[in-house]
């Protein structure tokens, strides 16, 4: 058979022998050396825009970190000295530029997993002029167990984390009493964990856990759920959630010293 009637198999790809961003976010960062675990949160695939994918090649070496688990971090390095909230899930980072902007005297580290939210929060930082935002990506249980001092947090925020909603599947919500230990260890005493989800079920739990919890107290006078505060703005997707119908609720809880 000559060569033409039995043609070399075509070579694969570039985009599958190379990394899309080979100096960005790496698909699972801690993945080849830490427990195999339920996950909280599950990666979305979706698509990366032009400006998302400029600003992750650019920035991303600067501002930006893989959540690995091989070093802990200097965050009076990272934010020259700043008080550092951290904020476990961003979305595509509207609310946490805003913060960021209306407090430049504090920190915020930024972890997620979705590649476009990360690339979208670097672009906008990136346009506001901010020096207070750090972005990282991967898993906050290794972060927080791993990478980061005790005591070293002034703040953490979760903001409608995803609420699993089947029964089956509420194993797999981040507000569990495990969690609330660890990020116990992590914040400062006095510290300020506030959760917000649209989701009654969740909310529920959340508030009972952290009542129940004895490394925090409610900041309520009586318990029970916050007001949204003023520093927390109100996004495009919870604006939607509220036209739709769904019922915000903030919790506002302070890491007490044992």
């Amino acid at each position: 058979m000559s060569e033409s009637q039995n043609p070399q198999p075509k070579p694969p790809p570039v985009w599958r022998v190379q990394p899309r961003f080979p100096d960005g976010p790496a698909p699972d960062p801690a993945g080849s050396h830490h427990e195999r675990r339920i996950r909280s949160f599950q990666p979305r695939r979706s698509r990366v825009t032009a400006g998302q994918e400029d600003a992750l090649r650019r920035l991303w070496s600067t501002w930006g970190f893989d959540i690995d688990g091989r070093d802990v971090l200097d965050l009076d390095k990272m934010f020259d000295g700043r008080p550092v909230v951290l904020e476990i899930g961003f979305g595509m980072g509207e609310a946490t530029a805003l913060m960021a902007a209306e407090d430049p005297e504090t920190g915020i580290l930024a972890i997620d997993v979705h590649t476009p939210g990360q690339g979208n929060l670097l672009g906008l930082a990136e346009r506001a002029g901010l020096t207070n935002v750090r972005v990282g990506n991967g898993d906050a249980i290794i972060l927080l167990r791993e990478m980061l001092p005790p005591d070293s947090l002034a703040g953490m925020r979760v903001y409608f984390p995803d609420p699993w909603p089947k029964k089956r599947h509420h194993k797999r919500r981040l507000i569990q009493p495990e969690f609330l230990t660890l990020a116990a260890t992590r914040l400062a005493p006095g510290a300020i964990l506030h959760c917000a989800t649209d989701w009654e079920d969740y909310a529920e739990q959340m508030l009972e856990v952290l009542t129940e919890h004895p490394d925090f107290e409610n900041t309520v006078p009586g318990g029970g759920y916050a007001p949204r505060p003023d520093f927390r703005p109100l996004t495009r997707f919870e604006g939607q959630g509220l036209d739709k119908g769904h019922v915000v609720h903030d919790l506002l809880f302070r890491r007490i010293q044992n």
